[in-house]
């Protein structure tokens, strides 16, 4: 099949491209001491996080417990879930657990600790527990100097039904940086942070084996992993165009695109019309602050390369995209005659991804569609 035979709106995805991203990222994580946990929320699939896991001890990060479920039914057994777990999830876990995945959660508080510690021990099962640490005011966890810290500790220290393996923690606040400098000292902010947490609860008398950081910007720019174990990225296997916007990578690592045709056009506007609206892009305008604002989307031929007259989808409806010049000029309509294939790199990919059940796998700027890769989504 080539991509001229499919219907649009269509989710591609570039292998060459995904590779070389996760080669180079393994490289560097290797390269300071640290192994990688991959974090699967983006890909939602067996296909890709096969390939992320190559030469890595075999564990994953999960946003939901749903793709905890459906990388456990495929082999995965190591996994890392990463938001916070609530009550009402308490017997997800246990049913896992109890089907022999080693699912660790985390927790930041003591409730939710306690309350944990007694469903585990009621059940007769033993859950493996992070605590989450805030190391720049992004969103949830504990402080690395708190005194919380080192109560929630001892009390999955000390009570049966959990079990403290480690510290985590996640430096959001790195998507809000320019350049290479200033992620890189994100990025020692994080590691160090986290390292005194779990130097202070060995100071207790607790066992920290996993000492955990993650995110794309700062495990690409970390200078310095002395003391972590495991960097957990995600969104680094595809790579976006806030990514490209804050330095991380460049448009050409962008391994995830929208194909679309163009279904008619507003002269008078200037105005070309898509099929690929919002619900096949997204609504996301992470690069709305950039220097760069990239719309809903930068526009490429059907090959994949950015075109010279600088389109980006400008606005959304449902099933429609409005390309224009990004200076709002002119374009030579006759150029896009209706039918014309076209690619658009995404803002977010996790947020392109999830409106989609499937990837059209290609290879670079061919236009075979070489594999189809199934995903899923929903909680």
């Amino acid at each position: 099949m080539t991509l001229t035979a499919l219907e649009t709106p269509a989710l591609l995805l570039d292998r060459t491209r995904l590779e070389r991203n996760l080669e180079r990222m393994r490289a560097h994580v290797h390269g300071l001491g640290a192994v990688l946990r991959p974090h699967v929320k983006t890909a939602k699939s067996i296909d890709v996080a096969r390939r992320a896991l190559a030469g890595e001890p075999g564990g994953i990060t999960v946003s939901t417990l749903k793709e905890a479920e459906y990388f456990a039914a495929q082999g995965i057994r190591d996994i890392l879930y990463a938001v916070g777990i609530a009550p009402a999830k308490f017997a997800h876990v246990i049913e896992l657990t109890r089907q022999g995945v080693e699912l660790k959660v985390i927790v930041d508080n003591l409730a939710v600790a306690r309350a944990l510690a007694g469903a585990a021990q009621q059940a007769r099962v033993t859950v493996p527990v992070l605590i989450e640490l805030d190391v720049d005011g992004h969103r949830s966890g504990v402080a690395p100097e708190a005194p919380l810290l080192i109560a929630i500790g001892k009390v999955l220290n000390d009570s049966a039904g959990v079990e403290l393996r480690g510290v985590l923690t996640h430096a959001g606040g790195s998507y809000d940086l320019r350049g290479a400098a200033a992620i890189a000292d994100m990025a020692e902010r994080e590691r160090r942070g986290t390292v005194q947490a779990a130097e202070r609860l060995r100071a207790a008398g607790c066992a920290v084996p996993i000492v955990s950081v993650g995110s794309t910007p700062t495990a690409t720019f970390a200078r310095d992993l002395t003391g972590v174990t495991e960097v957990r990225v995600g969104v680094y296997m595809f790579q976006d165009l806030v990514m490209a916007g804050i330095g991380v990578c460049s448009v050409e690592d962008i391994a995830l695109s929208v194909l679309v045709s163009v279904i008619g056009h507003q002269p008078e506007r200037g105005w070309i019309i898509t099929d690929g609206g919002w619900m096949a892009l997204s609504r996301d305008r992470g690069t709305e602050r950039h220097d760069v604002d990239q719309g809903y989307g930068l526009v490429c031929d059907v090959s994949g390369r950015p075109l010279r007259d600088d389109l980006i989808v400008a606005t959304t409806n449902q099933e429609h995209g409005v390309l224009t010049r990004r200076d709002r000029g002119a374009i030579d309509l006759a150029r896009f005659p209706v039918g014309t294939l076209l690619r658009v790199l995404p803002n977010h990919a996790c947020a392109t991804a999830a409106a989609h059940t499937h990837y059209h796998v290609v290879d670079g700027e061919s236009p075979e569609v070489v594999a189809r890769w199934e995903r899923f989504g929903g909680w």
